[in-house]
This record gives C-alpha cells, structure tokens and sequence, in this order.
C-alpha cells in the first residue's frame, strides 16, 4: 500500500513507482495479468492516487534494472489494484526536489510538502537525532523531566507569549522561553541530572530564521564545574557525529576555546566559522566561546545580564560584584558553542546562593518588592540547600538544519511558521469568537 510517485505507460502496459515510508518500488501493471474487479480503474490512476497491490516481487530484467533506486533490481507484477482514495493533482511536483517552489505555498501545504524525498529524510533525521541524544543522556543517568507549559511571567530578555486566565481573571500565565527556572528547582530537588527535549516560546519580532517555537536538548547537572559540563557535551557531540553521521569530519578535537574578548577581537563575532574549507559540507568546525560579560548595556543604556540573571561570576570577580564596582569586566560563568558560524546553545554555571542572587537582581535595578513578585519562589529556594549545579541546552531545529546542510531551520521543522510568525496551514493566528474571548475576561480595543 502506498501512494503513486509517477506513472508511466508503455502501450498497454503501465508503471507505476510506489511510495510509502521505506522508499519506492516499481509496480508492473499488464492487464492480461488483472483480475476482473481491477481492470477498470488502472486508466483513471493518477500521481498521488493511494493504492493497495497485490502481486509478485519479480527479479527485474537486465536492462530494465535502475541502479539509482534501492529497489531497483526488482519489482512487482500486480495482480490486483485497489484505489483507496483519489487525489487532485497537487499545486506542485511532489517527485521533485521542492526546495525551488515558492515557501509560502510549500507551508500552506505543508503535508504536501512532507511527502518530498527530501523533507521526509530531514524529519526522520531529526527524529534520529532526538532519539540519539535521549539514549546518551539515559545512558548517563539523567532523569527526563517534563516541566510545566503554563507558567508565571518572568522575564528573561525577550518578549513572552500571555496565556489568560480564565478562572483568575486579571491574571495571566505565559509560555516559557525556557525550563531555566525549572531546572535549577529540579537541582535543588536532589534530582542531580535533569533533561528534557523542551519546547519554547518567544514572541520576538519578525526575524528570517526564527521561530515563535522551538524545541531544545535541556539538561542541567549538580556540583559541577564549568570544565565538567563542557567536557560531557563534547563527548556527546562527538559521539552524535561518529555514530550517526560517520562521514563527516570534526575539523578540531578537542574543540578549540576562545574567550569572548578573544573573538570578538580576532573574528569581530562571538560566533566564529572556524572551517577551513566554508563550501565543504562535511567539515564541521565546533568551538567554545568562554568568558562572557556578566553585564552589558540594552539599547535604552539600562544595564542587562548578557545571557540571564542566574549566572555565576568568576571568583576572581565576586569581590567586584558584590562592591558594584566595574561592573562591564566582570566575566560569568558562561559558555557558548559555536558550529560553523551559528551557535548551537548557550549555558553556565548557575548563582545558588541567595544572597549572590539578590545582589545580581540589585545590580539590574530589580527592586526588592519586584524580587519577591517575580523570583521570590528562586529566592526561597536557595534557603533549603541548593547545590552547586550548571547546565546547558542545544538547539535542535539548528543542530538538525547543520547536519542536513539545510538553509534555514524551517526545512528541518515539520510544521514550520513563516518569519513574520504565520501559520500558512491553519491560518493562525486567528480571531476568536466574542464568546470565548468573553470567557477569557478579554476585551479587544481600537486603541493601540
């Protein structure tokens, strides 16, 4: 059973090349060879029509072998032919490669889309990747801990999509941008090693390569050092390359370091392309960029946290923090890696101390009425043993979209929203009816 990738007829005999999950296999249709009932419909079969066939796998004749499928050598001479549903001719070739159709009709008919050769081996990749990296981190001892969708609003730098409440009203959930808090709490849970493949939410502005959802490997472990948390993720990059993709190269191992001074000032980015060959698909050129600012300025020149309030200071420059003094050079305890150009996840050692805490939150201008409304659970926290814990979390879509030596990660994303955060598909976002946005204690104003 499957669908028809492409007919062709030769006289009164018909090809057909059928698709289902594991490839394609020619199918041989002589109609002295039909029974009575199947007869009739073989004229009316198109491109896309989902058939059942029964007949006999046939060994292929010499000249008739196609070396390019992996099915090649044989196919089947059909007894009967069953359609079970017909199909309208798509908006475009389906047997082709369709990265050249225009995106936004690929996206509106993205299940289409997904029949491709090519974003059918992109998904099922993913899925190898997914599943890889649960098996290390299981392997490893790690705990898969789900963490909640709806939670309290907290903001750590960008813009969080608001949930109402409709049995609180005036009160609202959001959607995470990530576990962060979540994870700490599970180390001051005594879980130790905590990871989850999470899903996270930011409601940035239009950007091409963006997505208002996005899915990252989130993983946290307790009394850890910097050095512990980068060691462990190297080893499970390298491990994800040799055994999944074992045809590709690792340009340097170990992966080289750098500090953010050191290339920003060497490469004018904290997300160098290290390749020595940029056109060669198969080298893959990791680095770790250390050493990050624990402050910077925001456009409005208010000082913010350079990657999140939770991170820890170098020890050489706690005596600075805790002065107030130089702030702009005192470092975190912060790490990116770096994957030919793209980072592929930040992380660090995390504050779990109460008191470090308050003093970043101070430092940021959080008064202590705003501490207790927004972090006072984190705070309270801290006062029942918290460990020493750090941790990191990859992104999936772009890990997966380097591998498949994609363009953009909506290749590698099944259900992928535009830029501007549209979906093609369902048409979403949506109006609601008055009903449900009354229930939701929701009143829509002209007012900007």
């Amino acid at each position: 059973m499957g669908w028809v990738h492409a007919r062709r007829n030769m006289g009164k005999v018909a090809f057909f090349d059928l698709r289902d999950r594991s490839g394609l296999v020619q199918v041989v249709v002589v109609p002295d060879e039909l029974d009575e009932a199947s007869k009739g419909v073989v004229d009316s079969i198109r491109p896309e029509y989902v058939l059942e066939i029964r007949g006999l796998v046939q060994e292929r004749g010499a000249k008739q072998v196609n070396p390019d499928m992996a099915t090649g050598t044989v196919e089947v001479l059909a007894k009967s032919v069953q359609v079970l549903n017909t199909a309208k001719t798509p908006p475009f070739e389906i047997d082709k490669d369709t990265r050249n159709v225009n995106e936004e009709l690929r996206l509106q008919y993205r299940y289409l889309d997904l029949r491709s050769e090519r974003m059918q081996k992109n998904i099922r990749e993913r899925d190898r990747i997914i599943s890889f990296f649960r098996r290390y981190m299981h392997q490893h001892d790690f705990v898969e801990i789900e963490t909640p969708i709806l939670m309290k609003g907290t903001p750590e730098g960008s813009r969080e999509f608001i949930v109402p409440s409709r049995l609180h009203p005036g009160n609202f959930y959001v959607l995470p941008q990530s576990p962060q808090q979540f994870k700490q709490l599970s180390m001051v849970a005594g879980f130790e090693r905590y990871f989850q493949i999470a899903r996270c939410f930011r409601d940035e502005d239009s950007r091409g390569d963006r997505q208002p959802e996005f899915t990252q490997l989130d993983f946290e472990m307790s009394f850890v050092t910097q050095e512990d948390v980068l060691q462990y993720t190297e080893a499970m990059f390298t491990s994800l390359i040799k055994e999944l993709y074992p045809t590709k190269r690792i340009s340097q191992d170990p992966f080289p370091r750098l500090s953010y001074q050191e290339s920003m000032e060497k490469y004018g980015t904290d997300k160098p392309d290290l390749r020595k060959d940029p056109s060669d698909p198969d080298e893959l050129s990791f680095a770790w960029i250390l050493d990050f600012p624990m402050f910077e300025k925001d456009e409005e020149g208010n000082i913010t946290s350079m990657h999140h309030p939770f991170c820890s200071v170098k020890e050489e420059d706690k005596e600075k923090l805790m002065d107030g003094k130089d702030l702009f050079s005192i470092r975190a305890n912060a790490y990116d890696l770096v994957l030919n150009g793209y980072e592929l996840s930040s992380g660090s050692i995390r504050i779990h101390e109460r008191d470090m805490q308050k003093r970043i939150f101070e430092l940021l201008g959080i008064s202590e009425e705003e501490q207790q409304l927004r972090f006072g659970h984190m705070l309270e926290a801290f006062e029942y043993g918290a460990p020493p814990h750090g941790g990191f979390a990859p992104g999936i879509d772009r890990i997966v979209m380097l591998l498949m030596a994609e363009p953009n990660i909506r290749e590698v994303i099944a259900f992928a929203k535009t830029g501007d955060m549209k979906d093609l598909l369902m048409h979403a976002p949506s109006p609601l009816p008055n009903k449900a946005l009354r229930e939701a204690h929701i009143h829509i104003s002209d007012e900007a």
